[in-house]
């Protein structure tokens, strides 16, 4: 296999036409220059260079050769280039993960500025559940996966897997404008026993977290209807279906029903993004930064909404 390093001499040779020009060009010795064309000879069995009193003039076979040399320095430039840039954070691929209501305000606004900056980045982005994403993020198909944990419905964290917690997402009761609470800023989860429920599917255990809360106080809710799209709880509650516990990032288009604060210890969501700590792409220290931002904007205004 023919030797970079040797090409780049003959390339140096074809350009300066003499050894000492080429040896301060490549900052080597005339002794080394000499040594590097005479092995690249030898490995050819091929003269490469006429030698001339005062200059060196390549052969027809040495023409050829730094052609290919010139072929694998612009090669080499290239892939020097492309490195670079994905080194600094210009260029590569991130992969991330992300849950339904986290794609209406947070991860938009974190991706804003960093897609802006960055137009060489070719983002993925995969919409999953957090049970979903996780073994993803596991197995190395995601660089980082923005995630949702109820106090109620946990789930089991791997020890590959860092979980960085951002803020505490409080869930909301949405009603009927004619509903006899809607006066009420905030509820208690005992005051909606026999109410009809426009209710979720749940997580990865299978019972959602409003049948756990419930059965703490005492009753089983009756779910009239199941959805995981909130826009279509939210629906169906205007339309008098019945009411539905949506979380403040869900909560979309609200006009003509009543939103009340739900007075639960346990009744939230915690916001974070889960990562593995040997990732080493340079594109995920720079989205974090990003995405940390972005949580302080969405804790402040869920603070200032709902506290």
């Amino acid at each position: 296999m023919l030797n970079s390093a040797r090409l780049l001499v003959l390339l140096e040779i074809s350009r300066t036409g003499t050894i000492v020009a080429a040896a301060q060009a490549l900052h080597l010795s005339p002794s080394a220059i000499s040594h590097q064309l005479a092995r690249l000879e030898q490995e050819l069995g091929v003269a490469l260079v006429e030698r001339q009193p005062q200059s060196l003039r390549l052969t027809a076979a040495g023409v050829r050769l730094a052609e290919h040399a010139q072929a694998v320095a612009d090669l080499m430039a290239v892939a020097q280039d492309d490195l670079r840039a994905h080194s600094g954070g210009e260029a590569g691929v991130l992969r991330l993960g992300f849950f339904a209501s986290s794609g209406l305000e947070l991860l938009p606004r974190a991706l804003s500025g960093f897609a802006a900056s960055r137009p060489q980045v070719e983002l993925e982005l995969i919409l999953g559940q957090p049970h979903e994403l996780v073994p993803d993020l596991e197995a190395g198909r995601l660089d980082a996966a923005v995630v949702f944990e109820h106090p109620l419905d946990p789930w089991c964290r791997q020890a590959t897997v860092d979980v960085e917690m951002f803020f505490d997402e409080p869930q909301l009761v949405v009603l009927p404008l004619r509903h006899r609470l809607g006066r009420h800023a905030t509820v208690r989860l005992a005051a909606l026993e026999g109410e009809s429920w426009i209710g979720t599917h749940g997580g990865h255990t299978g019972e959602p977290v409003l049948e756990r809360a419930c059965a703490a106080e005492g009753f089983r809710p009756r779910v009239r209807c199941r959805s995981d799209h909130y826009q279509v709880t939210i629906n169906l509650a205007r339309a008098g279906m019945g009411i539905a516990l949506v979380p403040a990032l869900g909560l979309g288009d609200a006009t003509g029903v009543h939103v009340c604060r739900l007075d639960h210890p346990r009744l939230h969501r915690r916001i974070g993004v889960a990562t593995r700590s040997t990732n080493r792409n340079p594109l995920l220290r720079i989205f974090l930064a990003e995405l940390r931002s972005a949580a302080e904007e969405i804790r402040s205004l869920l603070e200032v909404q709902w506290s």
